[in-house]
């Protein structure tokens, strides 16, 4: 029997179980994700987000994730199916609300290490958490076959694998029940795939079908692919997305893409793992 702190939080309703590990003690297994995000068995969340000091994790740190290294806490980010991601903007901004609430940093800026490198946080005036995304890279185009029809879009990174999809007509009426089936030499780790469609100048709505996690209420590094395949190449822009969990803005920039929005801790206590 093993007891573990933990805290719930939500960034657009893509929710999460956090788990305070300064120093890496955790053997965080697949077992234990999938049993703590099991949404009747378990706690529910969309994902884990382990707080754990970046000099803990010491030769763990992938080689993509050395600028993790100057920052002092990095987000260790599991799917709800037990699998790794390589970074989830929702969750860094959830994580950044965490530390805020913990006390372990202090002021309105400073970075979040996680596996797609450091990420630059701000806290605005009106309570919403900004993340620097960094540079989107635009892959070309691919293909998805939905439940009930074949959608095609752009091929994304924002530090993990993307295809957004514009569709005709509302997004509500796209059946994301079922895993999208993939291009597996374009997407040979699988992909995040949106569904969006602009409803009004500057204004996307979208959903998404998350890998390891299914349909979810919210996605920010997938609001951040759509909002990258809306906008015409080499342009900047603003744009509102608009998901089933809420709303969130998103800035493009020939620096890259920022993205703002609410990120709130619900619930804190104590689990038991047996």
């Amino acid at each position: 029997m093993v007891r573990m702190r933990f805290a719930k939080g939500h960034g657009t309703e893509n929710d999460f179980v956090i788990l305070p590990d300064p120093d890496g003690e955790t053997d965080l297994t697949e077992e234990t994700v999938r049993l703590l995000c099991d949404r009747r068995a378990g706690i529910g969340g969309d994902g884990i987000l382990r707080v754990v000091r970046t000099r803990a994790l010491g030769e763990a740190l992938a080689p993509a994730a050395r600028t993790a290294e100057r920052t002092e806490w990095f987000m260790d980010y599991r799917n709800a199916d037990g699998s790794v991601a390589e970074m989830c903007g929702n969750g860094v901004r959830v994580f950044a609300r965490y530390l805020l609430h913990a006390g372990l940093v202090t002021g309105d800026r400073f970075e979040v290490g996680t596996r797609d490198g450091a990420k630059g946080v701000s806290v605005e005036a009106d309570g919403n958490i900004t993340i620097d995304m960094g540079r989107v890279e635009m892959q070309g185009t691919s293909s998805a076959k939905l439940a009930r029809q074949v959608v095609h879009g752009a091929q994304i990174s924002v530090g993990n694998p993307h295809l957004a999809c514009e569709v005709d007509g509302p997004v509500a009426d796209v059946d994301l029940s079922r895993s999208p089936e993939l291009d597996t030499e374009a997407f040979p780790q699988g992909a995040n795939v949106e569904v969006y469609a602009q409803v009004a100048p500057g204004v996307l709505e979208m959903r998404v079908y998350e890998r390891g996690s299914g349909e979810t209420r919210s996605c920010g590094t997938g609001i951040v692919a759509a909002a990258s395949a809306a906008t015409p190449e080499g342009e900047g822009a603003t744009w509102r997305v608009r998901v089933l969990g809420g709303e969130c803005t998103v800035y493009l920039d020939a620096h890259g893409a920022r993205l703002s929005g609410p990120a709130v801790i619900v619930a804190e206590g104590e689990t038991v793992l047996v």
